[in-house]
C-alpha cells in the first residue's frame, strides 16, 4: 500500500503544480489593469484567528473615496492555491460595485498557522476576515457575501452558520458532507485523498492532526475510523444545517456531474434540508473545472451567476434570478439548461432493470470497468463527450457480473441518482464491490454513466446480506437504439479496495426480495 500512496502523491503532485503555474500566470493581468485606475487594488495582512497571519488582497470599486459604503464579498482560496486565485474575479465584481477581499487560507502559501481542513480556526479565520473588511474598507455590514472554490466553498458554508453577518453565499464545488465524500460507501477515494495529501504538502503546511488523520485514512485501520469520520462531520456544513438555516442566508450551490473530490450527491441532500433562499446548479465537469475558466476572465455561467445571485440577495436588484427554477441542470449529453423546482421533480419516473439470477465473481483483479483517472476522464467528457469505456461482451464473466437492459426504442434521459439493490454473499468478512452504470451502444461499446463504490466489514461468510447503493448523480442521454447494463467488479484505481486474497463475491435475486436497478428519468 506504501508504493500505491507514493504513485498516487506523485500523480497529484503533477497536477497540483499545472494548477499553480496556471493560477499564477492569471494573477497579472488584474495588476496591470488595477495600475490604469479603474479599481484599487492593495495586498494586505490581516490577523486570523489566534493572531494567525493570513495574506489578502483588497479590490475596492473605481472612485470609492469613503463617501458611500458598498456590499462587502469574501473570497477564501481554494485548497492548494495563491491569494492571486480570484483576482480576476474580484476585479469583475468591483467593478459592478463590490469590495472584494480574498484571503489565502490559513496554512496555505505565505499565510501563518497550519491547514487545519476548515476546522474551528478556518471558521473564525472568516469572521476575523469579515471584521477587518468592515473597519479598513468602505463596506456595509448589512451586506456581506461569502463565495469560493472548492475549499473556499467548504469554508464559506461553515461561516455562514456560524456568523450572521454573511447574507449571501455562493459555494462552488464545495462540499457539504466531507465524509460522504471522500469515504462514500465506506471507501476510501484513494486518488482525490492522494490530490489533497499532496497538494497541501507541497503549498502549505500540514498540522499534526491532518497528517494523521490521512496516515490513518490510507492505512484502513478501522480501529480509528469513527474517530475519522468524528473529525470529518465536524468541519462538514450539513452538521450545522439548523444554524445555517437559522441564520437564513441565502446559498448557491454549484457543482461537477463528475467531481471526483466532492462527488454531487452530498450536495442534493444538503440543498433539499436548506430552508431560505437557494439555488443548486449542475453541469459536465470535474472538480472546479467548469468554474475554472472564469478564473482567467472568460465567459462563464458559474461566475455569471455568482454574479447575478449576489447582485440580488446583497443589492437587492430585481434580476430575476429569485424567479427561476432554482435547481439548474446541464446535461452530461448535449442541450441547454434545464430548470426544476426541486430535485425530486428531476427524475420524476423510474425504470427497473432486473438483475435475475445468480452470479459470482473473484476479487483481487481489476475487469477492465473502471470509473477512469482523477480530473483528466469528467475533463474529457465535459469538453469532448467521452466518458471512460469498456466494452462490455469482453468483460470478462470471472471478475465482473454483468446485467443488461432491453435496447430501448426511445431516447431515455437518466436525470438524478440511480439505486441499486441487491443480495451479496461474500466468502469472507470484509469486501469491496464497485458498481458501474454504462450505455451500451450496437457494437457492444460501453460509456459509463455513473458509478459508486461499497464495502463491507463485519458480515458473516457465506450469510447473505441485502444491499442498497446510490451511485453518483448524473444527467446523462441514452441515445435510441442503446442499452443500460450493470456491471460489478471489485478494483477500481479510484478507490482502496478491501478483497482478501482468493475472496468471491455471489449475487443474487431472491423471490421475496429481487435485486434491480432503478433508474430515473425527465419527463419527456
Amino acid at each position: 500500500m506504501g508504493h500505491g500512496r507514493n504513485a498516487l502523491r506523485t500523480s497529484a503532485v503533477g497536477a497540483v503544480s499545472a494548477t499553480l503555474i496556471a493560477t499564477a500566470g492569471l494573477g497579472m493581468a488584474p495588476a496591470a489593469q488595477a495600475s490604469t485606475g479603474t479599481t484599487g487594488l492593495r495586498f494586505v495582512d490581516i490577523s486570523g484567528d489566534g493572531g494567525t497571519v493570513l495574506k489578502a488582497n483588497v479590490v475596492t470599486p473605481a472612485g470609492a473615496d469613503g463617501a458611500r459604503d458598498y456590499p462587502l464579498i469574501v473570497l477564501p482560496t481554494s485548497w492548494g492555491l495563491p491569494q492571486a486565485e480570484y483576482l480576476v474575479q474580484a476585479q469583475k465584481l468591483a467593478n459592478t460595485g463590490y469590495v472584494v477581499v480574498s484571503y489565502n487560507v490559513r496554512g496555505f502559501w505565505q499565510s501563518g498557522g497550519e491547514i487545519e481542513v476548515a476546522g474551528p480556526p478556518d471558521v473564525a479565520d472568516a469572521s476575523r476576515v469579515i471584521d477587518w473588511a468592515l473597519a479598513n474598507t468602505p463596506s456595509d455590514a448589512q451586506k456581506v457575501g461569502m463565495a469560493g472554490m472548492s475549499y473556499g466553498a467548504g469554508i464559506s458554508l461553515l461561516a455562514a452558520a456560524h456568523d450572521k453577518r454573511i447574507k449571501a453565499v455562493a459555494a462552488l464545488s464545495g462540499w457539504a458532507d466531507l465524509i460522504d465524500s471522500i469515504y462514500s460507501g465506506r471507501t476510501q477515494h484513494a486518488q482525490a485523498a492522494a490530490l489533497l495529501d499532496g497538494a497541501g504538502t507541497i503549498t502549505g503546511h500540514p498540522s499534526a492532526e491532518l497528517q494523521q488523520i490521512f496516515k490513518d485514512f490510507f492505512a484502513s485501520d478501522l480501529s480509528k475510523e469513527q474517530e475519522i469520520i468524528a473529525w470529518g462531520k465536524k468541519r462538514s456544513p450539513e452538521t450545522y444545517i439548523d444554524q445555517l438555516n437559522a441564520n437564513g442566508a441565502a446559498i448557491m450551490l454549484a457543482n461537477g456531474w463528475g467531481d471526483t473530490i466532492f462527488p454531487p450527491n452530498q450536495y442534493v441532500k444538503f440543498y433539499e434540508e436548506l430552508t431560505g433562499p437557494k439555488r443548486l446548479e449542475y453541469r459536465p465537469g470535474d472538480h472546479a473545472t467548469a468554474e475554472l475558466t472564469g478564473l482567467f476572465g472568460l465567459p462563464n455561467d458559474v461566475w455569471t451567476d455568482t454574479g447575478r445571485w449576489f447582485d440580488h440577495y446583497l443589492k437587492g436588484e430585481d434580476n430575476g434570478i429569485d424567479r427561476e427554477q432554482p435547481v439548474q441542470l446541464k446535461s452530461r449529453s448535449a442541450g441547454g439548461y434545464e430548470g426544476y423546482p426541486d430535485w425530486k421533480s428531476v427524475g420524476p419516473t423510474t425504470k427497473k432493470i432486473s438483475l435475475a439470477g445468480t452470479k459470482t465473481i473473484h476479487t483481487n483483479v481489476d475487469s477492465g470497468a473502471d470509473g477512469g483517472v482523477i480530473f483528466l476522464s469528467s475533463i474529457l467528457d465535459q469538453l469532448a463527450q467521452l466518458p471512460p469505456m469498456a466494452s462490455i461482451p469482453l468483460l470478462p464473466r470471472y471478475w465482473a457480473a454483468v446485467w443488461q437492459s432491453e435496447k430501448y426504442t426511445s431516447a431515455q434521459q437518466v436525470r438524478g441518482t440511480v439505486t441499486l439493490h441487491t443480495t451479496v454473499t461474500g466468502t469472507k468478512e470484509s469486501g469491496t464491490l464497485v458498481a458501474y452504470l454504462y450505455d451500451v451502444g450496437p457494437l457492444g461499446l460501453g460509456k459509463l454513466v455513473s458509478n459508486a463504490p461499497y464495502t463491507f466489514h463485519g458480515q458473516t461468510p457465506g450469510k447473505p446480506f441485502g444491499l442498497d447503493l446510490e451511485l453518483y448523480s448524473t444527467a446523462y442521454d441514452v441515445p435510441a437504439g442503446h442499452r443500460l447494463a450493470l456491471v460489478v467488479d471489485t478494483v477500481d484505481p479510484l478507490y482502496i479496495e478491501h478483497n482478501p486474497s482468493g475472496a468471491q463475491l455471489t449475487f443474487s435475486s431472491p423471490e421475496h426480495d429481487p435485486s434491480y436497478v432503478s433508474v430515473p428519468l425527465r419527463e419527456q
